[in-house]
């Protein structure tokens, strides 16, 4: 293959830029969401089991 002409196509691509206020509303967009997550907190049924999981391990340290 030419080398000469990968480099070309190389150059061809194009890189797909988004503007500041497009950055910034998906910025918006994405804490609302993390944050909407983040406070949910934790459900039961999953707090249980990571205690189940904190009691076997110091129970296999003893």
């Amino acid at each position: 293959m030419d080398s000469g002409a990968a480099r070309t196509r190389k150059n061809d691509v194009k890189t797909a830029k988004l503007g500041r206020e497009v950055q910034a509303r998906l910025g918006q967009q994405l804490r609302a969401i993390y944050d909407d997550v983040v406070n949910q907190g934790v459900p039961d049924r999953f707090a249980d089991l990571l205690k189940q999981l904190d009691n076997k391990d110091n129970k296999d340290r003893s």
